[in-house]
């Protein structure tokens, strides 16, 4: 089952494999440039708002990065 744990790992490897500020990633991803901060602090999220976040990161995902282990990622919208 995938949480909040799995999201944060995600965007940590996306961050490190696009040398991306955490803030940058959390605007593009939520539109909110706080909100993976908020997130790792506790902060909670909706399941639609988890999905596009999700799906998100398998869109964008560099081909330089390993998408983490024990998270299963959705196809992307354009093999979809």
């Amino acid at each position: 089952m995938n949480d909040v744990s799995h999201l944060i790992s995600i965007a940590d490897e996306f961050m490190r494999a696009t040398s991306t500020k955490e803030v940058t990633v959390s605007f593009w991803v939520f539109n909110d440039s706080k909100k993976l901060a908020a997130l790792r602090r506790g902060a909670d999220i909706t399941v639609g708002r988890y999905n596009a976040a999700l799906q998100w990161f398998s869109d964008q995902w560099p081909e330089n990065a390993v998408w983490p282990s024990g998270v299963a990622r959705p196809a992307t919208e354009q093999a979809a």
